[in-house]
Parts: C-alpha cells; sequence; structure tokens
C-alpha cells in the first residue's frame, strides 16, 4: 500500500501581519499534482488542518477546495485528525455523513475508537486516528484519575487500541503530539508551534508506538523520525517562522509490503517565495537585486538608520523584519519589540509577579497559573476562540 503522510498545514497562518494563504495555495498545488502522479491509496494529514479555531473564510474555502480535489475529482481516501490549533467539534461535524465520499475526519476523541481499514492486494490496512486531546480529557474519558501527563494519556489510548486490535493485520497510528525518544524534555523544531503543556508535560515516550508498523505525526514542523524510521514528522509543507528558515519542506511518499515494513521518500514542495534571513550592511543590501523573498533583515550599522524598512522594502518588498546590530527589532511598523514577547506565558507570568510584588512566586503560586493556562489553551479549542 501507498500513502502520503503531510501535516500541519495550518491555513489561515498570520506571520507578521502577512497571510499565508496564496503561498499555502501554491504548494498544495503541488502534492495534488503529486497525487495525479503517484497515484496513492491513502492521504494522511496528521492534524492542524487550520491555524486557529475559528480561520478566517479563504482558509475554510482552501481546504474545502482541496479535500473535494483529494477525496471526490481523485476518489482517493483521505484521513485526517484535529491538532492543538484546530477546533475539534467543528471538524468533528458531519464526520460520519463524509466516509461515504471517503473523507475520514476524527475531530473528538471516543472511548470507542473504531479504525478506519483499507486494503490492497495483501489484504487489510488498519489506520487508527487519534486526534489531539489534552490529558484532563483522556481523564474525563477514561475514568482514570491516574492521568496527568501527555504521556500517560497516549499510553493509556493505546492500550485501549491493542485490547481490538488484530494482530495479524498490518496497522498505522495517526497522531498530532510532542513524542521525543525517550519522552525527554526536547527543543521544539519551530517558534511558530504553541506548547501543548507547562512544565514539561506535554512529551510522549517513541516506544508506546511500537504495536504500529507505521506511525504518522503533526505537531513539529520539521520533518523528522523519532528513535526509528517507523515513527515520523512530515513537518509543515510551508515556513511559518525564521525558526524555520533551513527546514526543507515537504511531505512523505510510505510505501507497505506484505508484512508491514515501510520505505519512505521524502518529497520537496517548492515554495513561491522562500524565507531567509538576510545580513550586512544597510548600504550593500541596497544594492543585492530585488527580490519577492520574505526575508529577516539583520542591520551590521553601528550607526543609526533612518527609515531601514522603507529602504530595505525597495530591495525587498516582502521584507519581514529589521533587527539592528544590538538586536533591536524593528517591526513591520517600525515600533521596535520588547524582548520579553519571545518569552512563553509562564515565564512572563513570573517576571510580572516578580516586579509588581518585589518577590519571586511561590512554587503553589506557579502550579495555579499554569491550571489557568491549561483551561484557556483548552477553551479556546473547545469555544472556537482566536488567536
Amino acid at each position: 500500500m501507498k500513502f502520503f503522510h503531510t501535516a500541519d498545514w495550518h491555513l489561515g497562518k498570520l506571520v507578521q501581519g502577512i497571510y499565508m494563504t496564496e503561498d499555502q495555495r501554491f504548494v498544495l498545488e503541488q502534492f495534488l499534482q503529486a497525487i495525479d502522479i503517484e497515484k496513492p491509496d491513502a492521504v494522511i494529514i496528521a492534524g492542524d488542518l487550520y491555524d486557529r479555531a475559528v480561520p478566517p473564510t479563504e482558509a475554510v474555502h482552501l481546504l474545502d477546495e482541496l479535500f473535494a480535489e483529494i477525496v471526490l475529482k481523485r476518489n482517493t481516501p483521505l484521513l485526517t485528525i484535529a491538532g492543538n490549533h484546530d477546533s475539534p467539534s467543528r471538524l468533528n461535524f458531519g464526520s460520519q455523513l463524509m466516509k461515504e465520499t471517503g473523507l475520514h475526519i476524527v475531530g473528538q476523541l471516543s472511548r470507542n475508537m473504531q479504525s478506519i481499514v483499507l486494503n490492497d492486494t495483501y489484504g487489510e490496512v488498519h489506520f487508527h486516528l487519534v486526534p489531539y486531546a489534552d490529558p484532563s480529557q483522556v481523564r474525563y474519558l477514561m475514568e482514570d484519575e491516574t492521568i496527568i501527563t501527555h504521556n500517560q494519556a497516549m499510553k493509556k489510548i493505546i492500550e485501549l487500541i491493542e485490547e481490538k486490535m488484530d494482530k495479524t493485520k498490518r496497522h498505522v497510528f495517526v497522531g498530532h503530539a510532542f513524542v521525543t525518544p525517550h519522552g525527554q524534555e526536547q527543543e521544539n523544531t519551530s517558534d511558530s508551534e504553541r506548547p501543548l503543556a507547562i512544565g514539561g508535560a506535554e512529551y510522549v515516550n517513541a516506544s508506546l508506538f511500537q504495536p504500529f508498523h507505521y506511525t504518522a505525526l503533526g505537531h513539529l514542523h520539521q520533518a523528522h523520525y523519532v528513535l526509528n524510521e517507523t515513527i515520523r514528522y512530515s513537518g509543515s509543507p510551508l515556513k511559518y517562522s525564521i525558526s524555520e528558515e533551513h527546514h526543507k519542506k515537504g511531505f512523505f511518499i510510505v510505501e507497505m509490503d506484505a508484512e508491514g515494513k515501510t520505505t519512505v521518500e521524502k518529497r520537496l514542495l517548492a515554495p513561491t517565495r522562500d524565507m531567509r534571513t538576510v545580513e550586512g550592511f544597510l548600504q550593500d543590501i541596497l544594492k543585492q537585486p530585488v527580490s519577492e523573498d520574505y526575508v529577516f533583515v539583520k542591520l551590521l550599522d553601528d550607526t543609526p538608520v533612518l527609515s531601514p524598512m522603507e529602504q530595505i522594502r525597495t530591495v525587498y518588498p516582502n521584507a519581514m523584519h529589521v533587527e539592528r546590530k544590538a538586536f533591536q527589532l524593528i517591526s513591520l511598523s517600525e515600533e521596535p519589540e520588547v524582548g520579553r514577547t519571545k518569552k512563553d506565558e509562564y515565564t512572563l507570568f513570573r517576571s510580572f509577579y516578580s516586579e509588581v510584588s518585589g518577590k519571586e512566586a511561590s512554587v503553589e503560586t506557579g502550579e495555579i497559573f499554569k491550571e489557568v493556562l491549561t483551561v484557556l489553551a483548552r477553551e479556546e479549542r473547545e469555544g472556537g476562540k482566536s488567536n
């Protein structure tokens, strides 16, 4: 069986005040062309279809177009789940009806999980679609008060799947989580992806996925495998922050044989505009050829520069940031950003608390704030509040 593995489309993404919808359309049309050439038996999208719970209208229309092109025009089954940026209830709406067309969407986790069964010349392949769910949701659903971390939640979910699993068949897990080789803390692959939890509770041990012949993951934006080559992140199809500057964006073509052994080929997608860093003195930068790329400029000039963004945009009309040698950030509006904006909410809270009260926040106060952050994140997803 041959299937495509992609994830983290983030349709409706806004980067430095610029909507990426047309850029997304450009690369995803290449994805459709690859379907025409390769004719896969299925397409997997491992979460974060949208960038926010209530996406812009243009993003909704684009996803509708793409799904129609894949499922209706190309008659290719599409299997997808909700990620942490998606609204579970919105994606879940009409999912039962859409199954008849070959579109399999799982927005909300259910205790009565059913695999999607597709067939090839060797028999059945079972796809287990597990949408993003924070530990509190899994704890309530499974009626297990011991579930606190994402690792414990995933372990419980996989145990439930294994209870019904026919070990004589081939199995593919589709999930959205922060998976590391041994469940240890690890750097995210992009600044554009929000944390799943505060305080180290978001990491999932890759060894949990041993029962599956292939694990198709979403959430981390750089394509890579975890622990072994059957557990993979496809990465996002487009760069969504300058931290992704050196990522090679694309998707995976996975082929599975009769025993469930897989071979994986990475297929690159070419953006209409690159996202990259330009560094140098202003007078040298202004001599460079005009480029439509999204650039983050680092000026080496020691002396003040008058209207640097205005000058740079004569060469780079889509420039997103200008940064002075002293790392003072100049945004699109030419207003300096405060260094704190790159800190996470918990770190900002501790800094604010210290400045206001004159003392460090206690452990108990910190834990209360973490709980509030978790509840707010869940309400944003379930209630559909935009970022």
